[in-house]
């Protein structure tokens, strides 16, 4: 796997991704807490109108970005973008108000929105190779695993001498040596062969993505990913603090658990794929982490909740979690040329967080109403249902289709 980081290009890219998420995974802690100081026990309330924005900006901001990103330099786009997300985020430790919070978390992932897409698109044409670009993929995926496991562990330790306000300056940190490290690099741009309207541009990935069988059936299993995760994501700060009366640094250790469930599962994947397929694996994810929620509700139901099998239940359900993520870059990059992959990356960056964008407000909004078992099983049917859709939609791996005209 390790392999592919002797490109310099790829390697300085990976590594400008890696320290941006350990800065990342620094804010994510402390938004956790900020969120519980400013409301209490209305705390999953709050996070998931926070992550409702984020997920409206993504939704919005994406289709946009994909449509303009090749008319700007790929590098200057990036690292522009990198320092409005660290000049924003420095700003999270002064607030007073809810509100505050909810306009720069807004202004904060509208930048992500345009940043992640560009930055994955790149990525298929520094490592032309599947085989190189499959390894790349799970290399991504750990660099994404560090939210949950590696930022954790240092915010505990952080949080031994600073207050958790202090951990947003580490993200903008992070976010600063990732602008550092793309400008010392030349990346590939691809120029349109031709021009195009403003709507085609902005709805050419998508209609790249909703023509594709595999790629519809791609959007139904994002959703049941999106229904596990939310659970993880949203609740994990009311279960630990409020129900388990534990302290804050639990709830680092239940990421935790998240995240290496998910990393066991991105070591894994290279060879697995090789085998079994990409429909095969990210079907079986799904359906683990439908099993995780399941679990989890019967457990809580019969004995009520406690650490250990809430440790493990996060721990399967970032395997599965990762099972069903990891290899969806492969499914985009045979569905589309250079030319178009930045618009198709785009289109799945904006459609799978529409998923999150119905799963973040119901699973806060679920656990506040009527407790953890119903949240637990309306999520784990809710995951369901995107398998089945999935099964439907994706019959069968095939051939690339090709892109509209």
């Amino acid at each position: 796997m390790l392999e592919v980081l002797s490109n310099r290009t790829y390697r300085h890219l990976f590594l400008a991704q890696l320290v941006a998420l350990l800065g990342t995974g620094l804010a994510t802690v402390a938004l956790g807490l900020l969120a519980y100081d400013l409301a209490g026990g209305d705390a999953a309330l709050v996070l998931g109108t926070v992550f409702t924005i984020k997920m409206i900006a993504y939704v919005v901001i994406g289709p946009l970005a994909g449509a303009f990103a090749g008319y700007f330099p790929r590098r200057a786009l990036l690292v522009s973008l990198d320092l409005v997300r660290a000049a924003t985020v420095a700003c999270l430790p002064f607030v007073t108000d809810v509100w505050q919070v909810y306009v720069l978390i807004f202004v904060l992932q509208s930048a992500s929105a345009a940043f992640t897409p560009t930055f994955q698109a790149t990525i298929p044409d520094v490592l032309p190779k599947e085989a190189h670009y499959t390894r790349a993929l799970s290399l991504s995926r750990l660099a994404y695993d560090l939210d949950n496991i590696i930022s954790p562990t240092l915010a505990v330790l952080l949080l031994l001498w600073i207050e958790y306000s202090t951990l947003f300056f580490g993200t903008a940190l992070g976010f600063m040596l990732s602008a550092l490290l793309v400008v010392s690099v030349a990346l590939p741009t691809s120029v349109p062969s031709e021009r195009r309207g403003v709507y085609d541009r902005t709805t050419r990935g998508i209609r790249i993505y909703l023509g594709t069988p595999r790629l519809r059936g791609l959007l139904a299993l994002n959703f049941a990913a999106a229904a596990a995760g939310a659970m993880v994501l949203i609740n994990s700060v009311v279960l630990v603090r409020a129900n388990l009366q534990l302290d804050e640094s639990a709830l680092a250790l239940a990421m935790f658990a998240y995240g290496a469930g998910s990393m066991t599962a991105a070591f894994s994947l290279p060879r697995v794929l090789d085998v079994a397929g990409d429909r095969v694996v990210m079907f079986a994810g799904a359906v683990i982490a439908v099993c995780g929620l399941a679990g989890l509700a019967a457990y809580v139901a019969v004995s009520g909740l406690g650490w250990w099998p809430l440790l493990m239940a996060w721990a399967v359900i970032g395997f599965g979690y990762a099972a069903i993520l990891t290899p969806s870059g492969r499914l985009l990059r045979r569905s589309a040329g250079s030319e178009d992959r930045p618009a198709l990356f785009a289109a799945q960056f904006a459609l799978s967080h529409a998923c999150w964008l119905v799963t973040y407000p119901l699973s806060g909004w679920l656990l506040t109403r009527f407790g953890t078992v119903p949240t637990l099983l309306a999520l784990a049917a809710l995951a369901g249902m995107g398998v089945l859709v999935a099964r439907k939609l994706w019959i069968k791996d095939s051939k690339p289709e090709s892109a509209p005209s």
